[in-house]
């Protein structure tokens, strides 16, 4: 497995052990993870700190020639909030680890020449797939069900 997946994944993993939504994401500049995130609505009672929200936050302040040579590696297909920020900042190319629990913004991404590769990694699968059965309710809150 990839280790830049594999790092989202562990993020993944920590916001699942505190209570919130099992998605993740680093962002990697020059072969070194420079922002690390996960989901942390729930902890921090927000509508905004999805995985990649919270990547970008913790990589801090960066300049635009950053972010243009960048790549950005999540376990669930980004949303339109963090699909938007990942175009506002030109992030050009986006590894996705998987696509099937929910589909995001990736053809407004391709649009926009951004690079994307679906793993389709069956643990990112199947920590969405359990964490959505055992708790649809938040699950739904923030998807709009």
């Amino acid at each position: 497995m990839n280790e830049y997946l594999k790092a989202a994944i562990d993020q993944a993993k920590t916001g699942l052990k505190e209570g919130a939504i099992p998605i993740g994401a680093v962002i990697v500049h020059n072969g070194k993870i420079i922002g690390r995130g996960h989901n942390r609505r729930v902890q921090k009672n927000s509508v905004i700190l999805h995985a990649e929200m919270d990547a970008l936050e913790n990589a801090g302040r960066q300049s635009a020639s950053v972010y243009k040579n960048c790549t950005l590696y999540t376990t669930l297909s980004p949303c339109a909030m963090c699909s938007g920020a990942i175009i506002l900042y030109q992030v050009p190319r986006v590894v996705i680890g998987e696509n099937k629990t929910f589909m995001g913004e990736e053809k407004l991404l391709q649009s926009r020449g951004i690079e994307l590769e679906v793993l389709q990694d069956q643990s990112c699968i199947l920590l969405m797939q359990e964490f959505i059965k055992n708790n649809p309710k938040l699950w739904n809150e923030d998807i709009g069900k």
